[in-house]
């Protein structure tokens, strides 16, 4: 299941959002617009389906740290809400601080509901809920089965809860989520073992780090045998040169040849943004896309010459996977622009909370409504 939409409520300067997801969604701003707060909350998200989402909140410094950052009107709660529409599923999420009477150490950040909602026709029927370390679900019948203590309190019923013949709902919901992947950056340092030789496995799409970046490109040469696409990629961004991968000794390795050297250049020989681009090239070609990506700043440390060549690949790629894309580049905006239809959305702030333009409360484009108006 590809995600339809998101909503993020109280996520540090996110005071309340909901957007579409199509199948690219390109956001552009200034720096300190929260722009990246777009990126990390549905990162966090995920680790709802991972299970890690109180460690990862405990990780950045605790609720406070991750909460909504401006004023409150007297008698909110504050809670930390995420959630996430596929088809006819919503699962939704809420965080917040102990009461005086949970076990919990102070200032843990704690789950307090969670809920799988099916839309049928019309009717909009709940799956399963979970408050506290209670977990109810609904059986085929439509009776509710409740399971007390099912979780604790820093463990999400998404990842705790497996039962999938009893409520097959959590199953399709956490799968569809651990397929998302997420790219903040990636280590090009010359300690940073995307400069090395990896394991040889089968490696349909790159891992979050790269670490895999060789096995990723040798899956393509040896396993698909057919490289025309990915070669015709290299020439765009570096005319004239060839990539090649291979496996040898059960490890993977690949160099590139460029038309003004006279010999191929390992990973280890690259230049930073050489080599960031190559793993871009490795998200966006792999041998199987994860169904939605997400990269921050894609742009970082790349050559302003390989911006049109990225876009042509994020607009290839957003055929075969739901793409977001978070950027401060005017030039990468530009590319893509010129690239595809797809309009581009600029994140701004509003009283102090992180926004985009012509995003209605109701999650929808006004220039979609428009369009709409028009058929």
């Amino acid at each position: 299941m590809r995600p339809t939409d998101v909503a993020i409520s109280n996520y540090r300067s996110i005071r309340r959002l909901s957007i579409p997801i199509h199948p690219l969604s390109v956001f552009v701003g200034e720096n300190g617009v929260g722009k990246s707060n777009l990126y990390k909350s549905l990162s966090l998200l995920r680790d709802a389906a991972t299970g890690r989402i109180t460690r990862t909140i405990a990780e950045e410094g605790g609720l406070n740290s991750v909460c909504w950052s401006g004023l409150r009107k007297r008698g909110e709660d504050g809670r930390l809400r995420l959630s996430a529409k596929f088809d006819h599923l919503r699962y939704s999420i809420e965080l917040g601080f102990p009461g005086p009477l949970e076990a919990a150490f102070s200032g843990e950040p704690m789950i307090k509901a969670e809920t799988i909602e099916a839309t049928r026709g019309k009717r909009t029927v709940q799956m399963m809920e979970r408050k506290n370390s209670l977990v109810s679900v609904r059986s085929e019948s439509g009776a509710w089965n409740s399971h007390k203590d099912a979780v604790l309190p820093s463990e999400t019923a998404l990842a705790g809860f497996s039962d999938g013949k009893e409520c097959p709902e959590i199953d399709l919901v956490r799968n569809a989520m651990l397929g998302w992947r997420f790219y903040h950056d990636f280590r090009t340092d010359p300690a940073s073992p995307i400069r090395k030789p990896c394991l040889a496995i089968t490696t349909p799409s790159l891992s979050a780090d790269g670490t895999d970046l060789a096995a990723a490109l040798a899956t393509l040469y040896t396993i698909r045998g057919d490289t025309a696409d990915l070669q015709h990629a290299i020439e765009d961004a570096f005319p004239g040169a060839e990539l090649r991968a291979w496996e040898a000794n059960g490890l993977c390795d690949f160099d590139l040849q460029l038309t003004d050297m006279p010999r191929p250049f390992r990973a280890h020989e690259l230049s930073d943004g050489t080599l960031k681009y190559i793993c871009l090239l490795a998200v966006f070609m792999g041998y199987r896309l994860p169904p939605f990506i997400a990269l921050n700043e894609p742009e970082t440390s790349l050559h302003p010459s390989l911006l049109a060549p990225l876009a042509r690949l994020i607009v290839k790629a957003s055929g075969r996977a739901d793409i977001w894309i978070v950027t401060h580049s005017e030039q990468l905006m530009a590319a893509l622009r010129s690239e595809s239809s797809v309009p581009l959305r600029r994140v701004i702030k509003s009283k102090g909370a992180t926004t985009i333009e012509g995003l209605t409360l109701g999650g929808e484009y006004r220039d979609e409504e428009s369009d709409e108006d028009d058929s």
